[in-house]
């Protein structure tokens, strides 16, 4: 099994990549590939709204670069971590780039996520944690994705690079996330072919003005 992680910081080792590094720790402790990428420094343009996604049904988004590679490597993997620091009480712009274009495409060619394990972590210096968090899990909850929990809401304190380790709440959190993520993954592994998967349904778009 792998699982693939996504650092949206503009940091490559910062406590973002920190929190990701202790829940692909427990994944790997577990026997299961882990891949970090960095997104965050990348130079990712927003969603162009075009809808050739869908019309094209290539898993690919028109707009190019990295974003497609990442997108199959997501495909691939058996499990997802979108790992974000806050900027303004929000993940970081070129994280949600990336995330809206990936999902999208996904979405659009035949729900290519649906019932992956998924989690997401937030790195953060004081506050705005909890709707950043909630952000990433938009993402993650709309695609049909199986979300393991830990004993806490998924967020990491810490400024400098390296100082969320001092949090030691923060670090249990992460670590029972990974080792629960783990143990989500064997469940799915193991349930396949054993217990009958639900069909998926089209989505019913509802339009309020008409």
């Amino acid at each position: 099994m792998k699982v693939v992680a996504f650092n949206g910081s503009p940091h490559k080792e910062g406590n973002t990549y920190h929190a990701l590094r202790i829940v692909t720790g427990e994944l790997e402790k577990e026997g299961i590939e882990t891949e970090i990428i960095h997104v965050g420094n990348k130079s990712i343009r927003g969603c162009l709204a075009c809808g050739q996604c869908g019309k094209k049904r290539d898993e690919k988004c028109i707009a190019g670069d990295e974003v497609n590679e990442w997108i199959q490597k997501m495909k691939e993997a058996d499990g997802i971590i979108l790992g974000s620091p806050v900027h303004y009480s929000s993940i970081g712009a070129t994280m949600k780039a990336f995330l809206d274009r990936a999902f999208f495409v996904a979405g659009n060619n035949g729900g290519i996520f649906r019932h992956k394990v998924g989690a997401a972590v937030v790195a953060v210096r004081r506050s705005g944690g909890l709707p950043a968090f909630d952000q990433l899990n938009h993402y993650l909850t709309y695609s049909e994705m199986i979300m393991p929990t830990s004993c806490y809401w998924n967020v990491i304190h810490g400024t400098t690079p390296g100082e969320a380790l001092q949090d030691a709440e923060g670090v249990q959190i992460m670590r029972v996330l990974g080792r629960n993520m783990a143990w989500v993954l064997k469940l799915v592994k193991n349930g396949k072919g054993a217990v009958e998967e639900p069909e998926r349904e089209n989505k019913v778009a509802t339009n309020f003005i008409r």
